[in-house]
């Protein structure tokens, strides 16, 4: 076994281990790729000031988000096909999760149902939905989420309509994959995936087949998937989705300061400052380079996350100093899914961890709640004037 000391030695063995378009699904962008880029290259940007003889003992990364304590300021943000890249995966990811004291969010779009992760875990998890057309659908996936006890509700606002990944599109993305000449000659390589999936009965969107109308079985949902998305969406619509969760209600894929504005006058508990990934909107700004206006924007009135483009706890002690109160991995965590399983998502929670407790060390504070702007330098222009 290597010696595992960060999240891109996880991210080779997950090259190595899962087929190409279940790899790609994850490690990709839309377009020509830039804003996935920019996510990550923007926070090598910031420079942290180190600071010496000041008292790290008794240090913590202990706080809360959304009112939950979690032992870092991380979640596991709502990945779709998760239970392709690791049989079983988004149990596996909850369970590893939930050991550790951070979130796991489900997303719409798993392989294992909402059922299937609440069976298999003791804590509460949260749910994410999509802004889906079938009203009758949304009310009770919802009910479902409700039943199974999740703590939180995510709203996706960014897909009204999906980006056009050129991967995913070469690759013939399908749960569960087709068998092509192509799929079958990557798939021979790739044995003890093959094996593990053979085990298991999840192999479909857990939450949608067999509980959506129009989709009886695997075949018919391809065109429900693309018929489905609420392209009329607008933010009336959203406080209505708002009033039908009784709980907290994030909304996800906020990267404007109006749009910030408006969740906060809708009356959500939180916001994810996020660009999908760079799955969207190519072009877009960074989630990072964003994140201080909004922060700026909305004060106290809305709690701020981020995501998109975190791969270290330096990044995690960046956006917390740049006014984040949480943050969330995707690739993140599922390079670890793909490499190792259970046991691979503890390691790049534990990665994370790590990094981000020596950080906030070397940077001169004992607990990552007193982290702020004073922690970094950052360009001048970083967020810039963009007209």
């Amino acid at each position: 076994m290597p010696v595992i000391t960060n999240i891109q030695d996880l991210k080779r063995m997950h090259k190595r281990r899962t087929p190409k378009m279940f790899y790609d699904y994850a490690e990709s962008g839309s377009w020509t790729e830039q804003t996935f880029r920019e996510n990550t290259t923007d926070f090598e940007k910031i420079r942290l000031r180190q600071r010496v003889a000041v008292d790290m003992a008794d240090r913590t990364t202990k706080t809360t988000m959304i009112g939950q304590d979690v032992a870092m300021p991380v979640g596991l943000a709502p990945v779709g096909l998760t239970g392709m890249q690791c049989a079983d995966g988004e149990i596996k990811a909850a369970k590893a999760a939930e050991k550790f004291g951070v979130p796991f969010t489900l997303s719409t779009m798993s392989i294992c149902s909402i059922e299937d992760v609440a069976e298999n875990t003791e804590k509460p998890f949260w749910f994410q939905v999509y802004t889906l057309r079938d009203d009758d659908f949304m009310t009770r996936l919802m009910a479902r989420a409700k039943d199974a006890k999740c703590s939180a509700m995510m709203i996706t606002l960014d897909l009204q309509i999906l980006g056009q990944r050129h991967k995913d599109l070469k690759n013939g993305l399908t749960a569960p994959p087709k068998f092509t000449a192509k799929t079958i000659a990557d798939l021979a390589t790739k044995w003890s995936w093959g094996i593990e999936m053979l085990q298991t009965k999840r192999r479909f969107f857990g939450n949608i087949v067999g509980h959506a109308k129009e989709v009886t079985d695997p075949s018919s949902l391809s065109t429900w998937t693309a018929d489905s998305f609420d392209q009329s969406l607008d933010w009336a619509r959203v406080a209505e989705l708002r009033k039908m969760w009784d709980g907290p209600v994030i909304l996800k894929g906020i990267l404007d300061v109006e749009d910030a504005k408006k969740a906060v006058e809708i009356g959500a508990d939180a916001i994810i400052v996020s660009n999908h990934g760079g799955r969207q909107l190519d072009g877009a700004l960074s989630s990072i380079r964003m994140l201080e206006q909004i922060v700026d924007a909305v004060g106290d009135k809305i709690e701020v996350h981020l995501d998109s483009g975190i791969r270290s706890g330096q990044d995690v002690l960046k956006a917390m100093a740049l006014g984040a109160k949480g943050t969330y991995i995707g690739r993140a965590f599922v390079h670890g899914l793909g490499a190792m399983g259970e046991a691979g998502v503890t390691k790049a929670l534990e990665v994370i961890h790590k990094e981000l407790d020596l950080t906030m060390a070397l940077c001169g504070h004992r607990d990552i709640n007193t982290v702020d702007r004073d922690t970094l330098l950052v360009p001048k222009d970083f967020a810039g004037d963009w007209t």
